[in-house]
């Protein structure tokens, strides 16, 4: 059997569209201020406690799996691949690579679960990249597709999946909101392997007629849940309908809720279903901090002290607005951060990130739009300024820290009345915390944080000016487009 025949279906092949339960997000309070504004931080509370997502029952694999490999040596993958692996670092595969590898390359469907970090772009990126080595795709049709909720994610995917890819002579292109829509259509028309994609992006190309999943043998949808959460499953399921019906489909997430049922009832046959850990992605090496404050001018006096460490953070706040004035007011006190959200323009999050990344930026302020698809090695420490709402949120966030086995610590600032809803969101979570009284310039805070006196004296993040001419890339295009700032805006939140 060759890498990209497929076995046989069992008896029944895909499920008939059935109607899967369709999980609540809860009531949402009205959406506070973050900590460094002026406006009142008061959360609304919900009218009756809300249920926490429940896991759907998990399908039985009518084809028994087969069994995990400890080794990349012994998966039937292109030498091309096994070389790019050592030259990239990665020796051993993570076990929800090694489980599920195996499977993907012989072509079963696959649902995964695995915690944030946990190796899934790699489960079931090279998957399909050995499964398509030597195929080329024709102009606007490309051969696999890789759904993701956000931007960041899908500029993580394809920087993971990139060397891989070009070891192989395939072609990556990503579209996603934010960027020159014309550029990539004009990488479609090129030719494209492998497409990484958000929802509102890809409908707008196939609805131009820039782009066609009639030949999509391989779909990929990582952080599904997510999608759900964001209002995606309509677009989503509409492009699942639009690939080869009899494709091999591969879902993974940090959690499986039912949300996702529909989806995993709908599209996926006889899945190889694997679990790393549980739905709340507990993690070893992770540590919980719940730091109740006395009020809201101390919750921002502390909030500046943490900023203030010897170290990279990022804090979490819970609006665009909020994430603004809190960065402006760090900087005004000596501290070097920047602010991340929906608003800003995909070049100027780009820039952020890789100002962070390279230490330019200590201090991200973020909203929820980096809780998926940021990952920054070393990052030991990530604060709730404003507490997430929803037990995923907080596990998301939380992500950020403690990656691939590395220890970090989240922290989270309550204030009096929101004692009780951040009981219930960690009892949801499956967190049991360490829980402290702190005010600012306590030694507790400073032993759990690193949190000092910010020096006081304003600082200026500088803007990266670009070069003054950009010659054209002749080479296949790594992310399906550069910026233009008149391009047109993103589809939602994608």
């Amino acid at each position: 059997m060759t890498r990209f025949e497929r076995p046989e279906r069992p008896a029944g092949k895909r499920p008939a569209n059935s109607r899967g339960a369709r999980g609540s997000r809860g009531a949402r309070g009205g959406a506070p201020a973050a900590a460094n504004g002026g406006a009142r931080n008061v959360r609304k509370k919900p009218s009756s406690p809300a249920t926490p997502p429940q896991e759907f029952t998990l399908p039985v694999s009518v084809t028994p799996a087969l069994h995990a490999v400890e080794s990349f040596d012994a998966l039937d993958m292109p030498p091309a691949l096994t070389k790019t692996l050592a030259a990239q670092g990665v020796i051993e595969p993570f076990p929800i690579q090694g489980a599920t590898l195996p499977n993907s390359l012989a072509g079963r469907d696959i649902l995964g679960r695995g915690r944030t970090g946990s190796g899934k772009t790699l489960a079931f990126g090279l998957a399909l990249l050995a499964r398509n080595a030597g195929r080329r795709a024709e102009p606007k049709a490309p051969l696999a597709l890789v759904l993701v909720p956000t931007r960041e994610l899908a500029q993580q995917v394809t920087d993971a999946l990139t060397p891989y890819a070009t070891a192989v002579n395939l072609r990556l292109t990503t579209v996603v909101g934010g960027m020159s829509i014309g550029r990539q259509a004009g990488s479609l028309r090129r030719g494209a392997e492998v497409l990484v994609a958000t929802p509102g992006r890809l409908k707008d190309l196939i609805d131009r007629g820039d782009c066609t999943l009639a030949r999509v043998g391989i779909t990929v949808l990582d952080e599904a849940d997510q999608m759900a959460d964001m209002g995606f499953m309509p677009q989503v399921t509409a492009l699942l309908k639009q690939v080869e019906p009899d494709g091999q489909r591969m879902l993974f997430s940090a959690t499986l809720d039912k949300n996702i049922d529909k989806l995993v009832r709908m599209f996926l046959s006889d899945p190889v279903v694997h679990s790393v850990d549980p739905s709340a992605g507990a993690v070893t090496t992770m540590e919980h901090h719940v730091l109740h404050v006395l009020d809201e001018t101390d919750k921002k006096a502390v909030a500046l002290q943490i900023a203030a460490r010897d170290g990279r953070v990022i804090l979490f706040v819970d609006t665009k607005r909020g994430a603004d004035r809190f960065a402006k007011r760090l900087l005004a006190n000596g501290v070097r951060a920047s602010a991340l959200h929906g608003g800003r323009s995909q070049p100027q999050r780009n820039r952020t990130l890789d100002q962070f990344k390279n230490g330019q930026v200590t201090a991200l302020v973020a909203t929820n739009v980096a809780a998926r698809g940021i990952h920054v090695d070393d990052l030991d420490l990530v604060v709730n300024v404003d507490p997430p709402t929803d037990h995923k949120d907080y596990l998301h966030r939380g992500g950020r820290t403690a990656r691939a086995g590395e220890s970090g610590s989240v922290v989270t600032l309550v204030l009096p009345e929101q004692k009780r809803e951040m009981t219930r969101l960690m009892s949801d979570a499956g967190i049991s915390p360490r829980t402290v009284r702190i005010k600012s310039g306590d030694e507790e805070l400073t032993r759990i944080t690193g949190a000092r006196e910010p020096s006081g004296v304003p600082v200026v993040v500088e803007v990266p000016t670009p070069a003054a001419a950009q010659p054209k890339a002749k080479s296949r295009p790594r992310r399906g487009g550069g910026a233009r700032r008149g391009g047109p805006r993103p589809r939602s939140r994608s």
